[in-house]
């Protein structure tokens, strides 16, 4: 029986993996230009940030003698955006100008395909560590995936699509007071998926979104499956986008021990992006993280910070390098993440699906 639990887990990760990795090499195939885009790839994040962003490892609900409750990578993937959409998928590198182009990549409803990937170096801090901050370093992947649905331009029907997958470096796991283990491997992977409407300058956007046990250290997930509602709500304007980004998840069953209850946890975006000349932008865009399950004073993660980005090109190919560093205002007390220093790279990528699939263009 665990022989078969192994084999379907790890066959599950390499689904998810080969899924997401599928999507981008087809990506890059339909256009040569992308030969010269360097394809190093992006909350729990989750919520992850993310993106959606959005993403962020998430908390350890730790104590002295124990740590019950699991670290999960959080896939918020961070993303936002503005101005609107101009015309269909299958156009948007020729749509506007780079400035046009990032102000859209701000947007999580927009029309932009992208490959979202973020690098994260994170301190954390608690009761059980009687030294210094505990560093780790993560990698968020997260393709954004918007298919058209029915109507033209700006009156098109969206079906977001946004995969996200932790790869884990090293994560300070406590196992005991002032005793830490030093894990690396794949976190819990999350699928957003949502509908948005044409609603001018309002940013809309609603759906389910799926948890998937694809961590490969029970320290680095739930052993669990889990599902809830995710929306995205915000107004975007010529100057500035504004949006929350809400993702709540229950856990629905799966391989986890008898004694860990099923997860419910939440991730919040949220962000405000202000526009600025030649391609640059500032704001601010971190996630919340909320876990039901864990001990009072264990349950929230509140960061703030400042971002700052810079739309370019590498090649034919606009790309997005966006900068944060972010403090947790409130953080856990056992052991939780404090601050991180957050680096995205995104590029455009070709869309795979260029037509409305119910027409009406």
């Amino acid at each position: 029986m665990n022989g078969a639990k192994r084999l379907f887990k790890t066959l599950t990760r390499f689904a998810v993996v080969g899924l997401v990795l599928a999507t981008a090499i087809l990506s890059w195939a339909e256009d040569g230009s992308r030969d010269t885009l360097s394809r190093t790839a992006q909350d729990a994040g989750a919520v992850p940030s993310y993106h959606l962003g959005a993403v962020n490892l998430g908390r350890a609900d730790a104590h002295a003698d124990n740590v019950p409750g699991a670290l999960f990578a959080r896939a918020g993937g961070s993303s936002g955006a503005t101005g609107g959409d101009s015309g269909q998928a299958n156009s948007v590198p020729q749509q506007g100008n780079l400035s046009e182009i990032g102000h859209k990549l701000t947007n999580p409803v927009s029309n932009v395909w992208a490959l979202f990937t973020e690098f994260d170096l994170f301190f954390s801090d608690g009761d059980v560590n009687r030294g210094d901050s505990k560093v780790g370093g993560r990698m968020l992947v997260e393709p954004v995936l918007p298919i058209p649905l029915y109507g033209p331009g700006q009156n098109t029907w969206k079906f977001i699509v946004r995969p996200t997958i932790p790869v884990i470096f090293s994560q300070p796991v406590p196992n005991g007071l002032d005793h830490f283990n030093n894990l690396g491997g794949l976190g819990d992977s999350t699928v957003v998926t949502m509908v948005s409407p044409p609603a001018g300058s309002w940013i809309l956007g609603l759906g389910p979104t799926w948890l998937f046990p694809t961590a490969t250290h029970d320290a680095l997930g739930r052993q669990q499956w889990g599902v809830g509602p995710a929306a995205a709500v915000g107004y975007a304007t010529k100057e500035w986008t504004a949006f929350v980004f809400p993702q709540q998840y229950w856990g629905i069953g799966g391989w986890n021990k008898k004694d860990t209850p099923n997860a419910s946890f939440l991730n919040l975006i949220y962000s405000f992006i202000y526009n600025l000349p030649d391609g640059w932008q500032v704001g601010t865009n971190p996630t919340i993280t909320y876990d039901n399950k864990a001990s009072s004073g264990n349950k929230w993660n509140v960061p703030v910070g400042l971002t700052v980005s810079k739309m370019t090109k590498i090649g034919d190919v606009p790309t997005k390098f966006q900068l944060a560093m972010e403090y947790s205002v409130v953080g856990q007390d056992a052991f939780g993440q404090v601050a991180q220093i957050k680096l995205n790279i995104i590029p455009v990528i070709k869309s795979l699906i260029r037509d409305p699939i119910f027409g009406g263009m």
